[in-house]
């Protein structure tokens, strides 16, 4: 297979790319909102506990918040393509495991190989992009890639759920296994090398130096922890309603499934706004303004809930603004943590992203230890998050005023 291309002229990104980038950042959903359905699945059918259960889910988010930290700082020595298509290989291995294994713990182990080659999509969707549009159109073309994403854990929870129900709980990963082939192939076929020869000609620094470089930049700091408390309120939001509608407020599942649907249209809203907003408005202003929507998400759910209208749209509509908050913010906030050190744009990425998924699982585990059946818990933990998101998301504003002054 060759990994580095047939040509050593970049060629313009047509719409093929765009495309082909595009279904890559489905990678992500596919090893994790596809398998929520098979949760009980696995559990009856390896006769196991709610932990380890729980742990064929988990193990994923975890794997994939480390495994992008390796991919962006791999993709700068070594090149965008042969990294994206090694991952999306593991990709494909770790679903040929799931889908024969015969123990719990067998299933773990295709889980997290899974989950590290799923790790490759949206750290290296982004770093291609910056290369391949360059600064000047990434805010757009990241806004729209990420509204393109949204549509898998749209769609993912039900197609899974289907096919837990009509052919069996290895059915999800048969299906996997054949989408993720065809989003490989796709790769290889459109996807072309894009890291910039000057970049190429550079050893840089290290893996460890590249990350002290780029924390070294507070304004870089605040862009991705901004990003990462974003998606904490959202994975607090949304695993506490999980468990909240059925045990607080007694209704079935398929009715959590509808009312779910409000978070990723939300974060599809405020892509769409900063698609449209573009370069018309400074990085930090947009960081800044999706922070402050967060935070008024959050304490209006806080001042519902405290009201005693104790309903689903006290949970899921605050949770619409949430993520619209959030979507608004994160392709500004990704921009210019990339836009730190260009020669370091992979590496940027893989933290941003590593942010998004350890704060996000690191604040749904806090609530799940504070969990008491009532409200009380995420309203305090969501808040929270959301607090330090507006706080990081002013630091950028307050260091671009700063600069500019005489």
């Amino acid at each position: 297979m060759n990994f580095q291309g047939k040509s050593r002229v970049k060629p313009a990104p047509g719409p093929l790319f765009a495309l082909a980038l595009a279904s890559i950042a489905l990678i992500g959903p596919l090893a994790v909102h596809l398998f929520m359905p098979v949760i009980p699945a696995v559990k009856a059918a390896f006769a196991v506990s709610d932990a380890v259960a729980q742990l064929t889910f988990s193990i994923a988010l975890f794997a994939m918040a480390f495994a992008t930290l390796a991919y962006g700082s791999l993709a700068d020595r070594y090149g965008r393509r042969p990294v994206l298509l090694s991952g999306l290989c593991l990709f494909l291995v770790g679903s040929v495991i799931s889908a024969i294994a015969d123990t719990a713990w067998a299933l773990v182990l295709g889980r997290l190989v899974q989950a590290i080659g799923a790790g490759c999509g949206m750290t290296l969707v982004r770093t291609i992009a910056r290369d391949a549009y360059g600064p000047d159109r990434l805010v757009k073309v990241l806004a729209y890639l990420t509204m393109f994403y949204t549509i898998g854990p749209m769609i993912s929870p039900a197609i899974g759920g289907i096919l837990v129900d009509t052919f069996g709980w290895r059915s999800v990963f048969g299906f996997a296994l054949l989408l993720g082939s065809v989003i490989a192939l796709a790769a290889y076929l459109a996807v072309y090398e894009t890291r910039p020869r000057a970049e190429t000609a550079q050893a840089g620094p290290g893996v460890l130096g590249g990350y002290v470089a780029l924390f070294a930049h507070p304004r870089f700091t605040a862009f991705v922890l901004q990003s990462g408390f974003c998606s904490a309120s959202f994975m607090t939001a949304a695993s506490a309603s999980a468990t909240l509608m059925p045990e607080y407020l007694h209704r079935p599942p398929t009715e959590f499934g509808l009312y779910f649907l409000a978070f990723p249209l939300g974060y599809f809203g405020g892509n769409l706004i900063a698609s449209r907003v573009g370069n018309r408005v400074s990085v930090e202003t947009m960081v800044l303004a999706g922070s402050l929507v967060n935070l008024a998400a959050a304490a209006g759910q806080c001042g519902w809930l405290l009201s005693g209208s104790m309903m689903p749209l006290a949970l899921f509509l605050p949770g619409f603004f949430m993520t619209m908050g959030q979507g608004i913010a994160m392709p500004y906030g990704q921009a210019g943590a990339m836009a730190t050190m260009p020669q370091l744009a992979g590496t940027a990425a893989g933290v941003g992203v590593f942010m998004q998924f350890f704060l996000g699982a690191a604040f749904a585990q806090l609530y799940g230890v504070f969990a008491d059946g009532t409200p009380g818990p995420m309203m305090v933990i969501v808040a929270l998050a959301a607090a330090l998101a507006l706080i990081t998301g002013v630091v950028p504003a307050l260091l671009a005023r700063r600069n500019r002054s005489p």
